[in-house]
């Protein structure tokens, strides 16, 4: 995930795009035109050699200054060419990130904005594609010029040979003819070996991908007989890798037993959300471990492990494939009456049944035709098609208004039951239910207990939380009463 949190998708997609169809043009018609011209080359010369060695000798003579200003010459194209992808990766980047948020860029009225900002990256693909253009220029006009001259320079000499009768008429137009056969399979070659350092210039970002190694191995190790959902933070340091100075845990402990409901709660960047991700491994723990029933994350089999949890969070994220398609995601051999009783569970069959398509419908990308609440109870739906041991809620329920948040938070309990819950999240409807509170602050856990226990603490930190909500809603009188009892 570190990998992910650095790299942008716009340059990933690049890679994944024109990187690679310039590669690929290297290593097809390139090279069978390659080929072709070096077949010709060797077949002419050889002609040529025959009929007279020494005009052979003397077109040879442009070879080694051709040769030297080619290697010259393909060196700087080879660097050009991997500064152009990294310029299209740009475009790339700027093209999908304004695309993908063009609600937003509408919103602000900045269309003309981003097209400027857009026009920019194109001004230095354009650059970079000037000083190609110009070195191309004088690599192929000087090799064209350096085999004229070779070339005059044989009918002079071959001249004065026929004079001399050395050889014939005859076999020095056949020389000709052979000495046009190989400048034609030449500039082949020349070509060749521009494209093909193209090729090599995009391909050194292509191998940067594919010669990766993750640090935390998807396949390996062990797969637990039996899971009971037992959690165990212990003495856990933590800063994520694109901000290392900002350290989230220090020396964090928690142990949930089996079957536990549990609300992380804490200010914002207490590291809240950051409990999910170290539990399904995005990250490893700079310092200390976790463990799942006794047995450490590092040593169980991180695919079979991420199996085992489920995951809804504020924002799901859907594809833009069918219903149907998105709640089978995590288990896509299950049956359509299995998808079903998932949909009627997370009460959204009604709403599903109520489109033309039914569970055929198309969501659109990201789910955009669908409401938060609609979205929200797909990935419940998802989630308990999957029947996960470990189950995270990261603030579920906190972008929904309150008809959706009830027929949510009904699909959510039957998902709970029997289940190891984290639960992420500030509103009070949702903690109060959990079996345990943690408290998240100064990189620890500060208080531990029940919402009532932690809320009858004095100057504790949850009871902090709970009057700095209660202040920020006014209008709901809930939050007070359950401060003063």
């Amino acid at each position: 995930m570190a990998f992910f949190d650095k790299n942008r998708t716009g340059e990933l997609i690049s890679r994944l795009s024109t990187d690679t169809a310039i590669v690929g043009k290297s290593l097809t018609n390139n090279v069978s035109d390659g080929l072709r011209a070096l077949a010709t080359a060797t077949a002419g010369s050889s002609m040529m050699l025959i009929v007279s060695p020494k005009l052979t000798g003397i077109m040879m003579l442009i070879v080694p200054p051709v040769a030297l200003f080619a290697i010259v010459y393909g060196r700087y194209v080879k660097t050009l060419s991997r500064k152009t992808q990294t310029a299209l990766s740009e475009i790339t980047k700027v093209a999908e990130e304004r695309i993908s948020s063009i609600r937003t860029v509408q919103a602000f009225a900045k269309e003309e904005a981003e097209q400027e900002r857009y026009k920019l990256r194109v001004q230095d693909v354009f650059k970079l594609a000037k000083k190609e253009a110009l070195a191309s220029g004088i690599f192929f006009g000087g090799a064209g010029l350096t085999g004229n001259l070779a070339v005059l320079a044989v009918l002079w000499y071959g001249g004065k040979m026929v004079m001399q009768n050395v050889i014939t008429i005859g076999e020095l137009t056949s020389f000709m003819l052979y000495t046009a056969y190989v400048g034609t399979a030449l500039g082949g070659m020349t070509s060749f070996y521009s494209e093909i350092m193209k090729g090599v210039g995009a391909s050194e970002r292509v191998f940067q991908l594919l010669g990766r190694k993750s640090p935390i191995p998807l396949d390996s190790g062990a797969i637990l007989p039996d899971i009971k959902g037992k959690i165990k933070f212990e003495n856990v340091h933590f800063s994520y890798p694109t901000r290392p100075q900002s350290q989230i845990f220090r020396n964090l402990s928690l142990t949930v037993e089996p079957g536990t409901v549990i609300a992380v709660v804490g200010s914002s960047g207490s590291g809240k959300s950051t409990i999910g991700s170290l539990l399904l491994r995005y990250y490893d723990p700079l310092a200390g471990n976790i463990y799942v029933d006794d047995a450490n994350i590092k040593d169980i089999n991180l695919r079979w492990w991420r199996d085992q949890i489920g995951v809804v969070s504020q924002e799901p994220t859907l594809f833009a494939g069918t219903i149907r398609e998105n709640i089978a995601y995590g288990r896509e051999n299950a049956t359509f009456e299995e998808i079903q009783d998932a949909a009627i569970k997370a009460n959204c069959a009604s709403f599903i049944n109520s489109f033309a398509d039914k569970y055929d419908t198309v969501v659109g990308e990201r789910g955009v035709s669908l409401s938060g609440g609609q979205k929200q109870r797909i990935a419940i739906a998802r989630a308990l098609l999957k029947n996960p041991k470990i189950l995270i809620l990261d603030e579920a329920t906190s972008a929904l208004d309150s008809e959706s948040e009830v027929l949510v938070q009904e699909a959510l309990n039957r998902l709970m039951r029997g289940r190891t819950v984290f639960t992420i999240a500030h509103r009070l409807s949702t903690i109060r239910s959990a079996d345990l509170v943690a408290c998240l602050s100064d990189g620890n856990v500060a208080e531990l207990g029940t919402y009532y226990e932690l809320l009858g603490r004095e100057n504790g930190v949850f009871r902090k939380l709970v009057e700095l909500q209660s202040l920020g809603d006014v209008n709901n009188g809930e939050h007070v009463e359950d401060i003063q009892q």
